[in-house]
């Protein structure tokens, strides 16, 4: 009996193999279905392998029973070129995948006309465009993927009339416009993947979706939908995910929410959504994801919203939400890894029941009304990553820097707007082993005393570091540059003072083309918030810390001396900001080799000189300002130093040429004026005999000549007299003529 049991399954496997190939070669090609193939693809610029006669046997191709073509199989081949009409002659064609290709063009009309027979077609990831055909004719249509391509206009009400067996719609990421089809879960009571995201659809989110009695899955995030959420959204209780972000929705979440106790993911984040979370929002126990961020909701959080025990990642922040946080149970979240509350309205005190959620990485409480200082007991949250609690009213910073340095696993810490006026903790056997994996550390706007302590020296991770907006005094100490990562300082508005030392222009990651800086990509677990100094714009997100663009800002301190030549090293620079302080002597000409610089700006100090015309090769300069200075000179010439507005020049007198009012002198007579005003200097003691004998020949010519005529009336009578006798009236005119150009104007000067 073991024996038989041992020998049985060798002869399923060759019955098995007797079988399949007698299927496979018994039945060739049909010889229409080799030519359409032939004719759909140009083999020569992709991958394909299609030398074999037998059409059955080439690369993604399969065949039925009686040699028809019924799967065309080819994802990531390079093909390009239309998807050509041929591919409609396959009659028997159930699955066809040409994704992630270069495919382009339209679908023409009747490509799919005699396609009866298809099931799956995924043309995802590609380059097609326009718009989509009238009609797909097959009823037997389960999976359509149009999604990744550029495909536009409305999709047409009579598209999927056919399509009852339809269960995957994805047309996400197109150009698709009007309104999202109204009438698909009346002709497919089988979908459970509808996914309209990242388009350009727009009106209402149309009802008819409590029809699909087996939806799981409904995305329409990132378009111009408005409008409420519809009323019969929440009859579609098979619902695992909602994800409608980034659309101008209004509005209350219904009560109704509750029924979708298969829920596990709800993002409807950015978004105008208003009014209080259900209050029985914990009955959707099965949630993972709670993203509704962004958006105008008030009122306490529920009680019941801890009775999400699955809950993996909840951000509520930029709402109005209020209450006194400590009285929320964290406890029972013991999944939670992500929490996001920032910027609302909430009060009382940091929960201690937090701690208990042993695999949280990142908390963000900033913004908000909390108060008290950071407990002893956050150490237990031994995985924490991220951490921010800035803009609140927490006290003690040297208690919260000594009880963080215990937390080995923090990358991030956001402790700004806080601390107000205490003093900054320092010494160097502080840190001992804290903070080693520390990147980016920010005690800005607290009103912070003391110096830059030297326990930072030892943050050999340290990529961002913030200090700006504080009280605090002394130098800018030279270890700064001994930080491998760090490629972001921020030491604005301080009191710091004191020469700009040579080592920080040696920072290894603003040295490296390829800063050290720029290669961890997965550095934070939540988004950075930042705002720029003296610039209109709002907060900038940033998802990672590579994104942040390396700078140095030390704007309005009072620091002293000049820019050293050294700052030529940092290649990899973006921003340099030294306005407002009292550095002295001239720009120096090595600031042309920062050639990534985006902004400058230099403006009042007392900066001598002129502006260097090798300026003009730092080609990314989208800000610049030398503003309230002692520079003078010419503007360089046909350079974008002259895009600039006027304002970023101001202030220096001695600076002219475009786009400055006041217009520079052309050199060559700036030289000749000069060098007549030298010769003059020269020859003043000298006597003029040249001039003085010219004089003298041209006042005796003249009244010897003249003089007779003007003082004797009857000579001058006898003259006239004389000529009028002239016969020849041309001569005597010519002779008139003649006589008054040279003694005319003599005579009349003489009158006169």
């Amino acid at each position: 009996m073991p024996e038989a049991s041992r020998i049985m399954p060798y002869r399923v496997l060759f019955l098995f193999f007797v079988l399949s190939t007698s299927i496979s070669t018994n039945h060739a090609c049909k010889e229409a279905d080799h030519n359409s193939l032939l004719s759909s693809f140009n083999t020569s610029s992709s991958r394909l392998n299609w030398s074999s006669s037998d059409c059955c046997h080439w690369e993604g191709i399969a065949c039925d029973a009686d040699g028809r073509v019924t799967h065309v199989l080819l994802p990531s081949k390079r093909l390009q070129g239309s998807i050509s009409r041929s591919l409609g002659s396959l009659t028997h064609l159930s699955h066809l995948n040409l994704s992630h290709n270069l495919l382009s063009g339209p679908l023409e009309a009747g490509l799919f006309l005699s396609s009866s027979c298809l099931e799956i077609l995924d043309l995802s990831y590609n380059l097609l465009s326009g718009k989509l055909p009238l009609f797909l004719s097959s009823t037997y249509i389960h999976i359509l993927d149009l999604s990744n391509n550029q495909f536009n206009a409305t999709i047409p009400s009579s598209f999927l009339q056919h399509a009852w067996n339809l269960s995957s719609l994805n047309v996400s990421k197109n150009h698709f416009t009007g309104q999202i089809p109204s009438s698909i879960c009346l002709r497919s009571s089988s979908i459970r993947v509808l996914d309209f995201s990242n388009n350009d659809f727009n009106g209402s989110i149309p009802l008819g979706l409590g029809n699909c009695s087996k939806l799981e899955t409904f995305r329409a995030g990132f378009n111009t939908l408005s409008g409420t959420l519809p009323s019969d959204l929440y009859k579609a209780q098979a619902l695992h995910e909602i994800s409608l972000p980034s659309n101008q929705l209004f509005g209350h979440i219904s009560d109704n929410i509750v029924n979708l106790t298969s829920l596990t993911i709800l993002e409807i984040y950015f978004n105008h959504l208003s009014g209080a979370l259900p209050l029985h929002i914990g009955k959707l126990s099965k949630l993972k994801l709670m993203l509704l961020h962004l958006n105008i909701l008030e009122g306490p959080l529920p009680p019941s919203l801890m009775n999400c025990t699955n809950l993996i990642e909840l951000n509520l922040g930029f709402n109005r939400f209020d209450g006194n946080i400590s009285v929320l149970n964290f406890s029972e979240l013991d999944q939670l890894i992500k929490l996001d509350l920032v910027s609302n309205h909430f009060s009382g005190a940091m929960p201690k029941s937090l701690y208990s959620c042993k695999y949280l990485k990142a908390v963000r409480l900033g913004g908000n009304d909390l108060e008290g200082q950071i407990q002893p007991e956050i150490v237990l949250l031994k995985y924490l990553s991220f951490l921010s609690l800035g803009r609140n009213r927490l006290t003690n910073v040297t208690g919260a820097i000594h009880t963080l340095m215990r937390l080995e696993s923090l990358r991030a810490v956001v402790l700004s707007y806080s601390f107000l006026g205490e003093e900054l903790p320092d010494g160097d056997a502080m840190i001992g082993s804290g903070f080693q994996n520390l990147r980016l550390f920010s005690l800005s706007n607290c009103q912070l005393r003391g110096n830059i302590p030297v326990w930072m020296s030892k943050l050999k991770k340290l990529k961002v570091l913030d200090l700006s907006s504080n009280r605090l005094t002394g130098s800018i100490p030279p270890w700064l540059g001994s930080l491998p990562s760090l490629f972001f300082i921020s030491l604005d508005n301080n009191f710091l003072s004191g020469g700009l030392p040579k080592e920080l222009f040696s920072l290894q990651a603003l040295v490296s083309e390829k800063p050290s800086a720029q290669t961890d990509s997965a550095d934070v677990e939540l988004p950075i918030y930042t705002q720029r100094t003296n610039e209109t714009v709002g907060e900038l997100r940033y998802n990672y810390l590579s994104n942040l663009p390396p700078s140095i800002g030390f704007r309005n301190n009072s620091l002293s001396g000049n820019i050293p030549i050294e700052i030529g090293r940092l290649q990899n620079l973006h921003e340099l900001d030294l306005s407002i302080n009292n550095i002295v002597g001239s720009i120096p000409d090595q600031v042309s080799k920062l050639t990534n610089l985006e902004r400058l700006d230099l403006s009042r100090n007392h900066l001598l000189g002129g502006i260097p015309a090798s300026l003009s090769s730092l080609h990314f300069l989208g800000s610049f300002s030398v503003a309230y200075n002692n520079l003078q000179g010419q503007v360089p010439l046909g350079t974008q130093l002259q895009g600039f507005d006027a304002t970023a020049y101001e202030g220096n007198p001695g600076l002219c040429g475009s786009p400055l009012p006041n217009k520079c002198q052309q050199m060559n007579t700036s030289d000749n004026a000069t060098k007549n005003m030298e010769d003059e200097h020269d020859n003043g003691n000298e006597i003029p005999w040249l001039h003085i004998s010219v004089a003298l020949g041209f006042i005796v010519g003249f009244w010897g000549v003249c003089g007779p005529l003007v003082f004797n009336t009857s000579w001058r009578y006898a003259y006239f007299q004389f000529l009028s006798k002239v016969k020849d009236r041309f001569m005597a005119l010519g002779f008139i003529v003649g006589f008054w150009g040279v003694c005319g104007p003599l005579v009349v000067f003489f009158f006169n």
